[in-house]
């Protein structure tokens, strides 16, 4: 499948005139998807990409983590796709389990409208009983990590033979990670006629190599992003897993002090769905869309511009162009999907020479994305701690200090209320510190005023990383898990046992089941020994401990 030299594009960059997904010749059933998350324009890579992919043609697209790679190969690939074959049609590998969850979510997104679409992740660290059942069910799409889709070419439970579509996304991370050679196998073990799309932030020679062996006559698509921030703006990131972040939000409510803030949501769906619950938790907020009336969203903006709303929920969409200035915050209540979003988002805040601060919440398998968009933005993002019960209770009690010195200034209406506790001093007998404290009690109702420490749990959002962690996968050593190749587990020594390397494996045609019946073949024999000598009994056991399945070593 060799070819010449890659047909080299200008680079692609964002122009004046914005194109929309509707003019890339994208399935209508996709545009609606499309339209249910809030994209209405295509980032650099996807306005270059898609349209070649459309037509067949193999792609080379250079660019950053973040500019919108998944979606550039994800919606001509749904586009494309024959719902009547059972059998994969599209092999997307990826470096980490991490980004091939974060892919297969993508093309269940994209995939809403379209019916009967099967997409299944395979990385290591799952157990292959989901993987196989899935398989034999049938699956149009397979996202997975290079060690683990070996593996089930190895053992025959992965039919590649009718493959349409295969994508390298993060290439040269994959390389950087030693898995060149499985790379190259799988590329050479699926039919000549498929198309290839290769993403890769670098060109190292190794990735062209490979493009000049792997791929036909191939569009080499470069894109360089264009993204400044505001130096006015402080840019913060709270790492938090997902259910946990409405709680999240309202304590960084309690202690900001903000005038008018926006928060960004992924989809049209969460923007009433949050609004709804910070208007339960006493604040002023409404939400906005795409799918908000002209009338409504002017409305709306003309409220949080005045002061009587001081929250905006929002999508991408529905901010675009958005300029108010009392906006002193922004949060990202989901991370965008590219890093020029991030840019778009958290620019409308920090205007005019106005101070602004964003706050982005980061789960733990948006960690990647975070890294993109330091990059990106050439700007660090600082790592922020969940406001504590001792935060929130001073400044609780700083704001309920101020309302006090507020209302002493109300002379008027101070000297009548002063005749009335007076009043009820002397009928009661009761000393005037007691009855401050129980209109106190009056005023603020049944909600506490401060925390109690029980409310104070941080370890439910530290306790997440732990918790998503994947268990390791046995049969590859988890060397598809977090990336790197591990080193070798270490077992504790016992008694006078020793350690053997077997130099022998697929090169020389070994199969490790003929290693392990060697093994255990002698190990038998031993036993029969032992065992003669002592009871004078033969025993028949040829079975093999389970640890010497771990121990033996294959190429």
């Amino acid at each position: 499948m060799s070819s010449p030299d890659p047909t080299v594009t200008s680079d692609a960059e964002p122009t004046g005139a914005e194109q929309s997904f509707s003019e890339l010749g994208l399935d209508d059933r996709v545009l609606k998807a499309l339209k249910d998350v809030g994209y209405e324009t295509p980032s650099a890579i996807q306005a270059a990409t898609i349209p070649p992919l459309l037509s067949g043609r193999d792609v080379v697209g250079l660019a950053q983590t973040g500019t919108g790679k998944t979606a550039a190969f994800a919606l001509p690939i749904l586009s494309r796709l024959d719902l009547t074959q059972q059998t994969p049609q599209a092999l997307v590998l990826a470096p980490t389990r991490e980004l091939a969850l974060q892919v297969c979510e993508a093309f269940e997104s994209y995939a809403a409208h379209l019916r009967g679409v099967r997409v299944l992740p395979v990385y290591g660290g799952q157990g292959y009983g989901v993987q196989l059942s899935a398989l034999r069910r049938g699956v149009h799409i397979v996202v997975g990590t290079p060690g683990r889709i070996m593996d089930h070419l190895d053992k025959g439970t992965l039919d590649l033979s009718e493959l349409k579509y295969l994508v390298l996304d993060e290439a040269d991370e994959m390389l950087r990670m030693g898995f060149a050679e499985d790379v190259e196998t799988i590329l050479a073990d699926t039919p000549e006629d498929k198309q290839v799309a290769l993403f890769s932030a670098t060109m190292p020679a190794q990735i062209r190599r490979i493009s000049a062996k792997y791929l036909r006559d191939p569009e080499e698509i470069s894109v360089k992003a264009k993204t400044t921030t505001s130096a006015n703006t402080t840019q913060r990131y709270l790492v938090v897993s997902y259910p946990q972040k409405v709680d999240a939000l309202t304590r960084i409510l309690e202690v900001e002090n903000f005038e008018g803030m926006i928060v960004f949501v992924r989809t049209k769906n969460e923007t009433e769905t949050l609004a709804e619950k910070l208007r339960a938790r006493g604040y002023t907020a409404a939400a906005i869309s795409g799918d908000v009336a002209q009338a409504q969203r002017e409305r709306t903006v003309n409220q949080l511009k005045s002061g009587k709303l001081d929250i905006l929920v929002a999508t991408d969409v529905a901010a675009r162009g958005l300029d108010v200035e009392r906006i002193s915050h922004v949060v990202n209540y989901d991370l965008p999907i590219d890093t020029e979003s991030y840019v778009h988002r958290i620019g409308r805040t920090g205007r005019a020479g106005r101070s602004g601060d964003a706050i982005s919440f980061v789960t733990p398998r948006e960690r990647r994305m975070l890294t993109a968009i330091e990059k990106a933005t050439r700007q660090p993002l600082t790592q922020m701690q969940l406001p504590s019960t001792e935060d929130v209770n001073a400044t609780r009690l700083t704001r309920f200090d101020d309302q006090i010195t507020a209302a002493l200034e109300q002379t008027a209406r101070i000297d009548r209320f002063r005749e009335i506790i007076g009043h009820y001093v002397t009928h009661h007998n009761v000393p005037e510190a007691d009855v401050a404290a129980a209109l106190a009690v009056v005023a603020q109702g049944d909600t506490p005023l401060l925390l109690s420490p029980e409310d104070d749990r941080p370890t439910r959002f530290e306790r997440d990383d732990r918790e998503r962690a994947p268990r390791p996968d046995r049969d590859r050593g988890d060397r598809d898990g977090d990336g790197d190749r591990p080193e070798r587990r270490k077992r504790p020594a016992r008694g006078d046992f020793a350690t053997y390397r077997i130099e022998v494996g697929r090169r020389q045609k070994v199969e490790p089941r003929q290693i392990v019946g060697a093994l255990a073949g002698e190990g038998d024999s031993r036993a029969r020994t032992s065992a003669a000598s002592t009871s004078g009994r033969t025993s028949r056991s040829s079975s093999c401990p389970r640890t010497c399945r771990r121990t033996s070593s294959t190429g």
